[in-house]
């Protein structure tokens, strides 16, 4: 991870999350992971979000096989998340954030 010369990452964070259409599960993994991102990483992320039910090919070339899920692209190392992302403790945990 690069620092810059005040001592923060200049490394983004950047994630993909697939979902589908506008289900109950698929709104609260992105009104969690928005949370979560604003608190934590500030401006220091991108948020890509898939609907798989409009861009199938995504979820072919991701191998998403369930709904919701997020993909940590970067930093290394990628991490995978299935589910709507309510438990905040273990995001954190698992995509290396605290």
């Amino acid at each position: 991870m690069e620092d810059s010369s005040d001592g923060t990452s200049t490394t983004k964070h950047k994630f993909i999350l697939f979902v589908s259409g506008m289900s109950v599960k698929s709104g609260h993994a992105i009104e969690n992971l928005r949370r979560i991102c604003d608190t934590y990483l500030k401006e220091n992320y991108e948020l890509e979000i898939v609907d798989i039910s409009r861009d199938k090919e995504q979820a072919v070339i991701h191998q998403i096989v369930a709904i919701p899920t997020l993909l940590k692209i970067s930093p290394e190392p990628k991490r995978i998340i299935l589910g709507d992302l309510s438990d905040k403790d273990k995001v954190l945990r698992i995509l290396n954030i605290m």
